[in-house]
């Protein structure tokens, strides 16, 4: 039987624990992100956060930030259990859609250099290299930093994107 797509979602800073939680399992000790962290950036002008379900169980959630014509993924986190089923592609999707909705035309993130399943993501996404910060890391590695331009060609996997603006007829 096939999993159930993923369902995507606003969260506010009242789902900080959470998304702290979901942090922890995706990421290693020295990359986790506090509740009290999560929380605070939420709650900044511009930034939002979006969480991402599947069969009701909270998966992995995205936290990203718009200013001016510029998004910025701060972090994408997957528990390890819902990873390769589609959670990813669909928080970026909405995350993409998000941005776009609020003026942004184009997304940057960082990724490390070592992490090719989300880079391959990225790269299908359309994103490409824009530059590298050197021993980016804790653990001295490398950070890409990827340049993803939203376009006409934006559509979001997420089930819960409904359109902001109709069609132009002839486009």
């Amino acid at each position: 039987m096939a999993e159930a797509a993923p369902i995507v979602a606003p969260a506010g800073s009242e789902a900080a624990a959470l998304l702290a939680e979901l942090h922890a399992e995706a990421f290693p000790p020295a990359h986790r992100w506090s509740g009290d962290a999560i929380g605070l950036l939420i709650a900044l002008p511009g930034h939002f956060a979006l969480l991402a379900s599947v069969g009701g169980e909270p998966v992995g959630f995205v936290l990203g930030r718009v200013a001016a014509e510029e998004a910025e993924v701060l972090t994408l986190a997957v528990r390890p259990a819902g990873r390769r089923a589609g959670a990813g592609r669909a928080l970026m999707g909405a995350l993409m859609a998000e941005a776009a909705r609020r003026g942004a035309a184009t997304v940057f993130l960082e990724v490390a250099e070592g992490n090719a399943a989300a880079r391959a993501l990225y790269a299908a996404l359309g994103a490409v290299e824009a530059g590298r910060r050197r021993r980016y890391y804790p653990d001295g590695s490398d950070a890409l930093v990827l340049r993803l331009p939203l376009g006409d060609r934006l559509e979001s996997p997420a089930p819960t994107r409904t359109p902001t603006r109709p069609p132009i007829p002839g486009c």
